[in-house]
């Protein structure tokens, strides 16, 4: 929910006409944004991961070529949701959720505080990073992508992949191969243009319909609601309607895709706010930009959905939805 805003000040009867020029106008200036991209990645996107967390994940990314910071992060992200005291149902424990077998052998007392807990993310961060970099050395002699080899041996073990040559024919594997690469994305600081979205349009168009309905805490625009939404509802269903099933929550909404810097927003983009300008876990509010500096949202209970600039204090930053990015993303973590 919004704490403050800035209101466009925009009619309702001229709202069609204003989304048009923005979508236009702006897709217009960003024709060749597609092709200017370059892929890889050189750090961590702007707070995609906890502050507490990200200089362990800085400098542990780094430990062998297989892995880098953002790959590190998608990773633990995956397994815990950035929750020291997860526990799963198969008592993999802590933010890298060890099982108590595979940390008796794997893990490593990554703080020199003499002792190896898998409780704590200084110790369990370095050993997800050096248990990688292990597998990554068993199958370094494997044809192909040296990080897909060491995912899928994370997954189904090295000797599979040897056996394979490569990532094996088990659809398990290649799906979490296909999700932390994806996520990867998700985590890195771009460089160069992020590829325009083929989406965004039908997004735009299902929330530009929503304009002047009340808002509604927890609103997911269902009958019994009266078709009302919150904020995070109204972009989960906006990219429902183009077959992208986002997470419910905005912080989860955020890694999505990857992320654009400011100067790069495209209509379609989800732009979001956050009570810590550090940590993307602390967001608490989410929209569609359309251009010109504006999105629609549903702002707070009283108020309804409706354009709004972007340029607050709590702007935090963007992301460009992926169908690969949002499939990526857990619908279930361990609990504490």
């Amino acid at each position: 929910m919004r704490k403050f805003w800035v209101v466009g000040g925009i009619g309702i009867g001229s709202a069609m006409c204003f989304v048009a020029l923005l979508v236009v106008g702006t897709y217009s200036a960003a024709a060749g944004l597609g092709s200017a991209g370059s892929n890889g990645a050189v750090g961590l996107a702007k707070g995609a991961v906890p502050a507490k967390f990200q200089p362990l994940v800085q400098k542990w990314g780094h430990l062998c070529p297989a892995i880098n910071p953002a790959l590190l992060a998608a990773q633990l992200y995956q397994e815990s949701g950035w929750n020291p005291r997860a526990q799963s149902p198969a008592a993999a424990q802590g933010i890298a959720q060890f099982i108590p077998g595979t940390w008796a052998v794997h893990g490593i007392d990554g703080d020199n505080d003499g002792d190896r807990d898998v409780w704590d993310p200084a110790d369990a961060i370095p050993s997800a990073a050096s248990y990688d970099c292990e597998l990554a050395g068993y199958v370094k002699k494997v044809p192909g992508d040296q990080t897909d080899n060491m995912l899928a041996a994370y997954n189904a073990g090295a000797y599979r992949v040897i056996r394979a040559g490569g990532v094996p024919q088990i659809s398990e594997t290649q799906n979490y191969v296909k999700i932390i690469r994806s996520l990867e994305k998700s985590f890195a600081r771009p460089v160069g243009r992020v590829e325009p979205s083929r989406q965004a349009a039908g997004a735009i168009y299902f929330a530009q319909k929503k304009l002047g309905t009340k808002y509604l805490w927890g609103g997911n625009g269902t009958a019994e609601q009266g078709g009302r939404f919150d904020c995070s509802g109204l972009t989960q269903a906006a990219y429902r309607t183009v077959d992208i099933e986002l997470p419910r929550v905005a912080n989860d909404q955020y890694n999505a895709g990857p992320h654009p810097s400011r100067d790069e927003l495209l209509p379609g983009d989800l732009v979001f706010f956050s009570d810590d300008l550090t940590n993307s876990r602390a967001i608490h509010h989410v929209g569609l930009y359309v251009g010109g500096g504006y999105m629609i949202n549903a702002p707070y209970t009283g108020a309804v959905i409706r354009f709004d600039k972007i340029d607050t204090p709590d702007y935090f930053g963007a992301t460009r939805v992926t169908k690969d990015g949002a499939a990526a993303l857990p619908t279930a973590l361990p609990t504490v």
